[in-house]
């Protein structure tokens, strides 16, 4: 039988680290779950250096506060970012509900859709990538220039495709059977000759994301000197 607890951890694997694309639950940026009986959440965040990039930050942040939010038997949700350099000008923002231009004032240029839309579309390019590269190592003697025709039935039903066709979804880009795989953020495909040069890129991308997930994961576990843990405290 799913607990409070269990549908509030939930909750927070559905925000997603934008740079990095996984789940803050997965990268362990969860510090601390409470839940009482009364639909209470208190949770505490954390982040691998003190000074991540306070607009990275803030997103998550208020992207985990949403999530338990919308869950129907959450009365108080309280989150809480610690040890980072904003600490107290995010969790005084969190709390007043301030949004993030209210929480940071001039300071905060424009809002935070712009950049979620940027990281949004190379998850999409990433997530991309990680399907048609596995077509290509499957098939060897496959041409690269082949994959501008890929529809997204070709691909096979594992973790792979169902990352892309999520990512699709929340870039708005359709996810019907009969779907060129390789697409740029309008939806427009590509020339032959075009293909592989933006699967290149595309590749770089991924690699980009990946690189910077494991960098993070190790200055995490240095930080907090607890390499064991790979599951949210609660």
């Amino acid at each position: 039988m799913t607990t409070l607890r269990d549908a509030a951890v939930a909750a927070l694997g559905t925000v997603i680290d934008p740079e990095l694309d996984q789940p803050i639950t997965d990268l362990d940026f969860v510090e601390s779950l409470e839940v009482d009986g009364t639909g209470d959440v208190v949770v505490h965040l954390r982040l691998p250096t003190s000074f991540c990039a306070p607009n990275f930050a803030y997103l998550m942040a208020s992207d985990a506060k949403d999530a338990l939010t919308r869950l129907p038997w959450t009365r108080k949700v309280t989150v809480e970012l610690d040890d980072h350099h904003d600490s107290l000008i995010i969790n005084a923002g969190l709390a007043a509900d301030a949004g993030y231009r209210g929480t940071f004032g001039h300071e905060a240029e424009t809002d935070l859709e712009e950049l979620r839309t940027t990281f949004l579309r190379k998850a999409h390019v990433a997530a991309m990538e990680r399907c048609l590269t596995g077509l290509l190592r499957q098939d060897p003697s496959r041409d690269m220039s082949e994959m501008g025709t890929v529809r997204l039935r070709e691909l096979p039903d594992d973790e792979n495709t169902g990352a892309l066709l999520r990512r699709r979804e929340m870039v708005g880009l359709p996810t019907t059977s009969d779907s060129l795989v390789m697409v740029d953020h309008d939806g427009n495909d590509y020339a032959k000759i075009d293909v592989p040069l933006a699967l290149r890129r595309a590749r770089s991308t991924r690699i980009s994301i990946d690189g910077n997930t494991h960098f993070c994961r190790g200055l995490l576990r240095t930080r907090y000197d607890d390499p064991e843990r790979t599951t949210v405290n609660v």
